[in-house]
């Protein structure tokens, strides 16, 4: 699976998607400029990328642990002020110093919640399973993750409001 911790953030697939941001800011905003972030453009361009699924009936272990990943890096800004994921990538600490604002309306916070709702309840593909739940029920954090899915999703939901 390629996890260090309970977190989407703390994965592989979770750092491609701190990569898929930088590279999103790059591309989109010239070096210097302050950049402000809005998940429902991200959210477009990660479903235009391969990010997401075009639907909801597109699951997939990678784009249930990139919504995890985007709901995990919005919450954080509304924290902290910033996107303080930190790893020695030059391009993730780069994030943390251009990005000023990161918002998100109430379609965009809706489409997080229920990705992270069906995950929760197991919603299955068209083989009748859920990746990432059955990967994370043979992990021994699993109660962790279980806890931390939920607490994203109560998040969101009061951001909903």
């Amino acid at each position: 699976m390629g996890a260090w911790g309970y977190k989407a953030l703390e994965s592989d697939a979770g750092l491609d998607v701190v990569d898929f941001i930088s590279d999103y800011i790059s591309t989109k905003y010239p070096t210097t400029t302050p950049v402000h972030l809005t998940l429902s453009a991200l959210i477009s361009t990660m479903k235009e990328s391969g990010f997401l699924g075009a639907t909801f009936t597109d699951i997939d272990f990678y784009y249930d642990n990139t919504a995890m990943a985007l709901a995990e890096l919005y919450l954080m800004f509304k924290t902290t002020g910033q996107l303080a994921y930190e790893n020695e990538e030059e391009e993730t600490r780069d994030l943390k110093k251009r990005v000023v604002a990161f918002t998100a309306d109430k379609t965009s916070i809706r489409f997080l919640l229920q990705y992270l709702t069906d995950i929760k309840n197991e919603v299955p593909d068209e083989e009748g399973s859920r990746e990432i739940v059955l990967l994370w029920k043979d992990a021994a954090s699993y109660p962790q993750w279980e806890k931390h899915l939920n607490d994203l999703i109560e998040a969101l939901k009061a951001e909903e409001k």
